[in-house]
């Protein structure tokens, strides 16, 4: 969150990350990071309801280092059985990436079942290191 949040204009107050925080511990609110070495390049975040993934925001402080996270992201999504993941608007980022905009109908269509699903954030095989990926699970990314 601090990541997404160091940029001269945020809507993550203090208050919004407290909030967060609280949903990470409840086990709702998840980051992927994406490490160059000891130094944090980019990541995204966002809450998880059912089989639902809210993307909340993303960062990247090297180039495609949002892509990597968010591809990666995706991966981790479909291997925990999410059907839905919604990005809150498409932008042309996020259409490189794959992204669609679906009518309001089929998202709550869509919505609907995905808050009845379950899925899980740490799907087997995404433990400490993923196919030469690291990850680490923080509260503040």
């Amino acid at each position: 969150m601090d990541g997404c949040a160091d940029r001269p204009e945020t809507w993550i107050s203090a208050r919004i990350r407290a909030l967060y925080l609280d949903l990470h511990a409840q086990g709702h609110a998840h980051s992927l990071e994406v490490w160059e070495g000891a130094e944090l390049v980019g990541g995204t975040y966002g809450v998880v309801l059912g089989s639902a993934f809210f993307g909340e925001s993303m960062f990247s402080r090297r180039t495609d280092a949002s892509k990597v996270a968010l591809a990666y992201l995706t991966h981790r999504l479909r291997a925990g059985g999410f059907t839905l993941f919604d990005t809150q608007f498409l932008t042309p980022h996020l259409a490189s990436l794959g992204g669609i905009e679906v009518p309001r109908a089929a998202y709550q269509r869509l919505l609907a079942s995905a808050l009845q699903g379950r899925a899980a954030f740490d799907p087997p095989g995404y433990g400490e290191a993923v196919a030469g990926v690291s990850q680490r699970s923080t509260q503040t990314s």
